[in-house]
This record gives structure tokens, C-alpha cells and sequence, in this order.
């Protein structure tokens, strides 16, 4: 079983809520990080390159930290 730390749950939560914000893009046409802080202002960028760091740093680890033999 893959075990995760406290920094991969963050990272989870923060993948969630920008798989969460982009649904709400695709099925309302409705930008919740553009709502609250603004269309690609600072703050919004911020958010959207969190979000993608987060995305390849659960990528990374689930290949370094899930991938290693099963215990029999």
C-alpha cells in the first residue's frame, strides 16, 4: 500500500480543489479562482502554478513512492 506524509496530502487536497475548479469550468462555465481573485491576475497565476506543481508532484510520487514491489 502507498503511504503518504503530510506535504502529499496537501499536495492531494490542492490537485482536488483545481480538479474541482476545472469541472465547475467545463460544466457551468464558471471559473471560481477567476471569481475570486480576478482574470490571470498575480494572485490568480499563483494559484493556477501551485495547482500545477502540486499536479506533477503527486505524478512523481506515485511512481517513486507506489511503485515498489508488493509485500507477499
Amino acid at each position: 500500500m502507498c503511504k503518504l506524509n503530510a506535504f502529499d496530502w496537501i499536495m492531494l487536497i490542492v490537485v482536488f480543489i483545481g480538479g474541482i475548479n476545472w469541472g465547475m469550468v467545463g460544466f457551468f462555465d464558471f471559473n471560481l479562482v477567476k471569481a475570486i481573485f480576478g482574470d490571470m491576475t498575480v494572485a490568480a497565476r499563483i494559484v493556477y502554478a501551485v495547482v500545477g506543481v502540486a499536479s506533477l508532484y503527486l505524478l512523481l510520487a506515485l511512481i517513486t513512492k507506489c511503485s515498489s514491489k508488493k509485500e507477499m
